[in-house]
C-alpha cells in the first residue's frame, strides 16, 4: 500500500501548508464610525514595524549629513550660537552678568529643541513620503514616530556638551536627583511624538502649517522656563497670569528637568503630574488623530 505521504493527496496537503506558510499577512480596516481601525491590532503591527521606522530614521539622518562629524557638530553649534545671543541680550537687559545661567540656557534650549524638532520635522513627515504611501503597505504613524526619533538622536549629542558647562559653572550641584531628570525628558519625548503624529495630519489637510509652525515654536520658546528660570518669576505674578504661565506643558516638563539638573531640589508634586498628563494626552490625541485620518493620505498627498 501506498504511504499517504507518497501519494497524490500528500503531495497537495504539502504544497498547501508551503504555500500557507509563504502567504503573506493582509490586515483589514473596516469602516467605523470613528474612522479607527481596530486599535489593538493596528498597535500590535506597529510594534512588529519598529524597525521600518528606525531604518527611516536613520536613513533621514543619513540624507542631513547627521551621521558625519561635521553634520552633528552642528547639532551643537547651532543651540550654543542661539544661547550666547540670548545670554548677550538677557545680561543686556537685566545688567547682571551671570555664568550659571549661561548653563541654565543651553540646558533648556537643548531640551526644547528636542520637542521643536519633533514637531517640525513630523509636520512635513507624511507629506513628503508620497510614493512610501503608495507603495508599502504599513502603519502610517511609523512616519512621524520615525520622525521624533530623529529628534532624539539628534539631541543626544548636546548631553555631554551640557555637562561641560554644568561641570564648570555648577561645580556644587552635582546630586544623585539628577538622574531623576530622565522622568522629565522621557516626558518630553512622549509629548513631541505625539504633537509630532497630530501637526503631521493636519499638514495633509492644511499645507500651511509647516510655514506657521516655527513661528508658534519661537514664541512657545519665549514663553517657556528657558529665559527665565521658574524661581524668578514666583512671586512676582499672581492669579491668572500665574495660572496661565503655569498651563504651559514646558513650564512643568522643562522646570522639573532643571529643578533637577541644576537645583538640586525636588520639583513640587504638580510639576511631575502635571508633566506626565501633558506626555499622555498628547499621545494620545495625536496618535488617535493620526489613526483616524491616515486612510485619505494616499488620495491627498499624491
Amino acid at each position: 500500500m501506498t504511504a499517504p505521504s507518497d501519494s497524490g493527496e500528500g503531495r497537495a496537503r504539502v504544497g498547501r501548508a508551503r504555500d500557507a506558510e509563504f502567504e503573506p499577512v493582509y490586515h483589514y480596516y473596516g469602516p467605523h464610525r470613528a474612522g479607527l481601525p481596530p486599535l489593538i491590532p493596528y498597535f500590535r503591527e506597529l510594534w512588529r514595524r519598529r524597525a521600518f521606522a528606525t531604518e527611516m530614521s536613520r536613513a533621514t539622518m543619513r540624507g542631513a549629513n547627521t551621521s558625519t562629524f561635521f553634520g552633528q557638530a552642528w547639532l551643537i553649534i547651532n543651540p550654543l550660537l542661539l544661547a550666547a545671543v540670548y545670554y548677550v541680550l538677557v545680561t543686556i537687559i537685566r545688567r547682571e552678568h551671570d555664568p550659571a545661567f549661561f548653563a541654565h540656557l543651553t540646558l533648556g534650549l537643548f531640551a526644547f529643541q528636542l520637542v521643536g524638532t519633533s514637531i517640525t520635522s513630523g509636520a512635513t513627515s507624511v507629506t513628503s513620503s508620497g510614493k512610501l504611501l503608495l507603495n508599502t503597505p504599513f502603519p502610517r504613524l511609523l512616519i512621524p514616530l520615525s520622525a521624533a526619533r530623529t529628534a532624539f538622536f539628534r539631541f543626544l549629542p548636546t548631553v555631554p556638551v551640557y555637562f561641560v558647562f554644568h561641570a564648570i559653572f555648577l561645580t556644587d550641584v552635582w546630586s544623585p536627583k539628577m538622574l531623576l531628570s530622565v522622568y522629565f525628558l522621557a516626558t518630553m519625548v512622549v509629548f513631541g511624538m505625539g504633537l509630532a503624529a497630530f501637526f503631521a495630519a493636519l499638514q495633509v489637510y492644511f499645507r500651511d502649517t509647516s510655514s506657521f509652525l516655527p513661528f508658534f515654536v519661537r514664541i512657545w520658546l519665549y514663553l517657556s522656563p528657558i529665559l527665565w528660570a521658574p524661581e524668578q518669576i514666583i512671586g512676582r505674578f499672581s492669579g491668572p497670569i500665574m495660572t496661565l504661565i503655569q498651563v504651559n506643558p514646558m513650564y512643568s516638563m522643562i522646570g522639573g528637568y532643571t529643578e533637577l539638573l541644576q537645583n538640586d531640589a525636588f520639583p513640587p508634586t504638580y510639576m511631575w503630574i502635571s508633566a506626565a498628563a501633558w506626555a499622555l494626552a498628547s499621545a494620545v490625541i495625536g496618535f488617535l488623530y493620526f489613526i483616524s485620518r491616515e486612510r485619505e493620505f494616499a488620495v491627498r498627498v499624491v
